[in-house]
């Protein structure tokens, strides 16, 4: 893939079964269903070069302890700096995981963007509680929704 090509970035933490079922639902469809190219990598695998070359951005995290997953948060730890300015108004989905309510970890997030100034092509979805196989369509939607919205051009 060139680097002028459009991309979406997924970071992916899916540390157990349930949340490796979304993000594959949710690579799958963007990989089927639109015509962006999709990196797929772990967030310890993640720096700030494949974030700013990016088109796009999708991140699933889960909620740990009221706050998002400490692999999620050492992206931004490592690579926040080298964003600022550079890639404002980056376009980006997220999703969360979480057994709690979601809310700190969605508030932390929502803190992050707003230093970044990324655009959040949707509501930050929260998946919580139990297990509901309805959390698969959710994320189908929000990843799907974001592929063609940055391959339309946003």
């Amino acid at each position: 893939m060139s680097h002028s090509q459009k991309h979406i970035l997924f970071i992916d933490h899916s540390p157990s079964p349930n949340t490796l079922r979304l993000s594959d639902a949710a690579w799958m469809i963007m990989k089927n269903k639109s015509d962006i190219a999709i990196i797929r990598k772990k967030p310890v695998d993640v720096n700030a070069a494949d974030i700013q070359t990016a088109s796009g951005i999708l991140i699933a995290t889960t909620e740990n302890i009221g706050y998002m997953a400490g692999l999620t948060k050492d992206v931004f730890d490592r690579c926040y700096n080298n964003l600022l300015e550079v890639t404002a108004g980056k376009p980006v989905g997220i999703y969360i995981r979480a057994g709690l309510d979601g809310t700190g970890t969605q508030k932390a997030i929502e803190t992050i963007l707003t230093g970044l100034r990324w655009r959040l092509m949707s509501d930050i979805l929260i998946c919580h509680g139990d297990w509901n196989n309805d959390f698969i369509a959710a994320v189908e939607t929000l990843a799907l929704g974001l592929a063609l919205q940055v391959e339309m051009g946003a």
